[in-house]
């Protein structure tokens, strides 16, 4: 098994960090990892969503998950190997939540390819999570904090 996880808290709320995973089409205004993106239903469990890297061919992704305003997660699976993200929102404090991804790569192969693969997927991930959050945060230059990495 290979694991990668990173997090920022943010004075998002819950509720406006959901509406923009669920909003999956938009994921390409946060996200400079999408090129092009397609949701063949709601944001739901089940759902088959097939995302298109720049200059890359299409990846087919299914939500396995669906928690509103807690989690999702998406799987992709490549030959005998699984890559599932978990997209997590956690309490961190008065006003504050935290944001984590957590990529999981396993089966066949795993121990060797996930350190071949795993780091190109994950490498924007501080980029992309900084860009989600600071869309979910409320507007204006009153707005207390910003992202806070750990």
């Amino acid at each position: 098994m290979w694991t990668y996880e990173h997090s920022v808290e943010t004075t998002a709320t819950p509720a406006s960090v959901w509406r923009l995973w669920a909003d999956v089409e938009r994921w390409a205004d946060w996200n400079d990892g999408v090129e092009k993106i397609e949701i063949d239903g709601p944001f739901a469990a089940g759902t088959r969503i097939t995302m298109t890297p720049p200059g890359e061919d299409p990846v087919p992704l299914v939500v396995s998950e669906a928690l509103e305003n807690e989690l999702f997660v998406d799987e992709a699976r490549f030959g005998g190997l699984l890559l599932r993200t978990l997209h997590r929102i956690d309490p961190a404090g008065p006003g504050r939540i935290r944001v984590t991804y957590r990529m999981e790569i396993t089966g066949t192969g795993a121990d060797e390819a996930g350190p071949e693969i795993g780091p190109g997927i994950t490498s924007d991930w501080p980029q992309t999570m900084s860009a989600l959050v600071a869309l979910a945060e409320p507007a204006g230059p009153q707005a207390p904090g910003g992202p806070v990495v750990r």
